[in-house]
């Protein structure tokens, strides 16, 4: 149990200054490359932090550990929403890009009603190959998309701003960069590793722990990439990472678990998977009607975060 909670404060300091080193980086390498830095968020820095979720959910998936692959994503899709943006909201306003409201949020709340469809309607309490290439499916063209959105802006940054930034070695900020993702991944395996050991010892159900403690520890790249993200200004990688993050982990991890093997949806996930829905839903109306999502926000969302995790704990 010592040991347990040594590697967990290692993994938690390795996610601190990996989310530091990767988001300086990625946006440093965004701006080089003209890239506007909410692909970047989207892309690189959503599926990096992401694949912790990957690690967990596809050798769950090996493993026929059901309720862990698919409670980890939606677990994690949701403490996403909530808890990350709330939190970030703390620090400083989130202001919604024009893509982001006019595509990704959209997008993010279209996949999950596929994936309810998916799991209730078209084939009830499974999701099979059929589905999972479906899924892979919209997976690259949703990259299609962002490669053709890429090709259509550039960053916004000054004149004076790019001199600066050119003169800066690629290499550097490719080594700052993938040294942050490295520490990233190592900490958020450290973390799910270490916390999923001392909630056996303490005693949880597999659903409960696929639900809460790995799908929170799994979430910690995206929680500590955003902060630092918006302490730093970049809204588009705090905002861009999450969102981003959630439709990867449906359309590429879940999917691709549940290719390895057919995954089976007990009838309590749609209460979960409806959770996941809803928060979708609050983020379109944050962005709809005020733009940003401001403390108070934050705060609600926060609140209902707790409240949902109150409940399954109860539940289970």
């Amino acid at each position: 149990m010592f040991l347990d909670f040594l590697w967990l404060v290692v993994g938690l300091v390795l996610l601190v200054k990996g989310a530091d080193f990767f988001v300086k980086g990625s946006s440093n390498i965004a701006r080089f490359l003209k890239i506007p830095s909410l692909i970047i968020g989207l892309t690189l820095v959503s599926f990096g932090t992401s694949a912790p979720e990957a690690s967990v959910s596809i050798n769950a998936a090996i493993n026929n550990f059901n309720d862990i692959s698919l409670g980890n994503v939606v677990g994690s899709n949701i403490f996403n929403t909530l808890f990350i943006i709330g939190i970030s909201a703390l620090f400083g306003p989130l202001v919604f890009s024009k893509d982001i409201k006019k595509y990704d949020i959209l997008i993010m709340a279209g996949i999950y009603l596929v994936l309810i469809l998916f799991s209730f309607i078209i084939t009830p309490y499974v999701l099979d190959l059929f589905e999972s290439l479906t899924m892979l499916l919209l997976f690259v063209l949703y990259l299609v998309h962002l490669f053709i959105r890429s090709k259509n802006g550039t960053a916004d940054i000054s004149e004076e701003e790019q001199e600066v930034i050119t003169k800066k070695k690629l290499i550097i900020n490719v080594f700052l960069a993938a040294i942050g993702l490295a520490s990233i991944i190592i900490g958020g395996d450290l973390v799910v590793t270490s916390a999923s050991n001392i909630s056996i010892e303490i005693g949880m159900s597999e659903s409960l722990v696929g639900l809460t403690i790995v799908a929170v520890g799994t979430s910690l790249p995206e929680l500590v990439t955003s902060v630092v993200a918006t302490v730093k200004k970049e809204n588009d990688i705090a905002i861009g990472n999450v969102i981003g993050s959630n439709i990867f982990n449906v359309i590429f991890i879940l999917a691709l678990s549940s290719s390895i093997s057919n995954i089976n949806v007990q009838i309590i996930a749609l209460f979960d998977i409806l959770v996941m829905l809803l928060s979708a839903i609050i983020i379109i109306l944050i962005a709809k009607l005020s733009n940003n999502v401001k403390k108070w926000h934050g705060i609600l969302l926060i609140l209902i975060y707790v409240a949902y995790l109150t409940y399954i704990v109860i539940r289970n």
